[in-house]
């Protein structure tokens, strides 16, 4: 059984880079649960051009005999804590202050667990981020201090998943299907016959979704609710 029993922290030195320049935009991946920081790098030949991209490992290692790494614990398909994704995000956010402290321009694509981490990391600081991937992946419920500020700021949210994904439980479907709407400026698709996966008409999409946020002007950073 998997417990966070105290802050966890991303293996720095595990971190795949590709095109690593801290003066272009910069685009961080999170894998799923059982995977490792290799999964998505398989992905970069098919996203924008003109981004720093680093593919991160989640800090966990899964319940045997999983293979790979693990954001936060899963002990059935229904248990997930929302505090252990929480935990996950505020790792992530560890990494970004040591790896890309000069970083202005920062997105975020996970898929699975990466894509819940994602969307709690936007959570806890939406001034850190211009945009976010999440790939058949759902968001944490229970309210979060930032909330507010994203139904103010709107910050744009691809949410792509396929019709017969059986591994994301229907209820959190539908708490992202209402709170993702009502807090950020959402995009995205059901893929019809897609499973817990990706698929080539997914990756399109998200191509022309980072393109425009890669070009768009840079903002100044999403002030803090009072």
């Amino acid at each position: 059984m998997e417990h966070v029993t105290e802050p966890l922290a991303i293996d720095a030195a595990a971190t795949r880079w590709a095109h690593r320049d801290p003066d272009s935009p910069l685009l961080v991946l999170l894998h799923g649960y059982g995977s490792d920081e290799n999964d998505l790098v398989g992905l970069v030949p098919y996203l924008p051009e003109g981004m720093a991209v680093a593919s991160v490992a989640a800090p966990l290692a899964p319940t045997w005999p999983m293979p790979g790494r693990s954001w936060y614990p899963i002990e059935g398909l229904n248990s997930r804590d929302p505090a252990a994704v929480t935990a996950a995000a505020q790792a992530l956010l560890d990494w970004l202050d040591a790896e890309a402290p000069d970083t202005s321009r920062i997105a975020l694509l996970g898929f699975s667990q990466g894509a819940a981490v994602s969307l709690q990391a936007l959570r806890l600081a939406p001034e850190r981020f211009g945009a976010v991937v999440a790939l058949s992946g759902y968001v944490t419920p229970g309210e979060m201090p930032m909330d507010a500020t994203l139904r103010e700021t709107k910050p744009s949210v691809f949410w792509g998943r396929g019709t017969h994904d059986d591994v994301i439980p229907t209820a959190l479907i539908a708490h992202s299907a209402q709170w993702l709407p009502e807090h950020t400026d959402l995009s995205g698709r059901v893929y019809t016959g897609l499973t817990h996966s990706i698929s080539a008409d997914e990756l399109d999409d998200v191509h022309v979704f980072l393109t425009k946020w890669r070009d768009a002007p840079e903002e100044a950073p999403a002030s803090s609710a009072t």
